[in-house]
C-alpha cells in the first residue's frame, strides 16, 4: 500500500543528496570558522594585554598593523604611553628602493625590482630585550612600459601596499610565536635579568629569511 493513500493529507519530500552536501559543507565551514577565530594562519593570541609602539597610526602601515594585531590578539590593546605598556614594538627602520633590473636596446627600463625592509624589536617594560632586532624583507619584480608611465606608478604603489601587508603578516605572526611567548614570560619571572641577549638565551641579532 502507498503511503500517500494513509496519509492523504501529508506532503512527503526528502533532501536531495546535494542539499545535503551543501548543508554539510556550510556546517562545516562554520566550524573551522569558529575554531580558528579568523586568525591569521599561524597567529596565536598575545602573551601580554598592553602594547606600545613608535609607528605612528597617522600612516597607512601603523593602522593596519595595529588592526591586524588586535584582529589576531582582541586582549590586547595599544596606549598612548610607554610608561603604561607591558612590551614596546620599536621600528628601528623602515625603507622602500626601487632598482632597475632590465633595461631594453632603447636604454628604457623593462623591469624593476621592489624591495621592502623593516627592522624592529621588542622590548619588555623595562627595556629588556624580549626579540632582538628583526630584520624583515620583502622583494617583488615587476614589468615596466615607459609607454604607461602613470599607469605603472600606480601599480608601483600599489604594490608597495601589497608588500607591507605581507610584512605586517610576518610581524604579526612573529610576535605570536612560541619563543616569543616564552621569553616574555621570562623576562618578566626575572625582574633582576637585564636582558636575555645578557644571558645568552636568544642571539644578538636575527635575520628573517625574505
Amino acid at each position: 500500500m502507498h503511503l500517500a493513500r494513509l496519509f492523504p493529507s501529508a506532503s512527503l519530500s526528502v533532501p536531495a543528496p546535494r542539499s545535503w552536501g551543501l548543508a554539510g559543507l556550510i556546517i562545516l565551514l562554520s566550524l573551522v570558522l569558529t575554531a580558528c577565530g579568523f586568525h591569521l594562519k599561524g597567529v596565536a593570541p598575545l602573551p601580554f594585554n598592553a602594547i606600545y609602539t613608535n609607528i605612528t597610526d597617522n600612516s597607512a602601515f601603523g593602522a593596519n598593523l595595529r588592526r591586524s594585531i588586535q584582529a589576531s590578539s582582541p586582549q590586547t590593546r595599544f596606549v598612548e604611553r610607554s610608561q603604561e605598556a607591558e612590551v614596546i614594538l620599536q621600528q628601528l627602520s623602515h625603507s622602500r628602493n626601487q632598482r632597475e633590473i632590465s633595461i631594453n636596446a632603447k636604454g628604457q627600463v623593462e623591469e624593476y625590482e621592489l624591495q621592502l625592509s623593516f627592522v624592529f624589536e621588542l622590548l619588555d617594560a623595562k627595556g629588556r630585550v624580549i626579540l632582538p632586532p628583526t630584520t624583515l624583507n620583502v622583494i617583488r619584480e615587476m614589468p615596466y612600459d615607459a609607454d604607461a608611465v602613470q599607469a605603472k606608478d600606480s601599480e608601483i604603489e600599489m604594490i608597495f601596499r601589497d608588500m607591507e601587508q605581507s610584512l605586517i603578516n610576518r610581524i604579526v605572526r612573529r610576535l605570536s610565536s612560541p619563543d616569543v611567548a616564552s621569553a616574555y614570560h621570562f623576562m618578566s619571572s626575572q625582574p633582576d635579568a637585564s636582558s636575555l641577549e645578557d644571558m645568552e638565551l636568544l642571539p644578538t641579532r636575527q635575520q628573517a629569511p625574505l
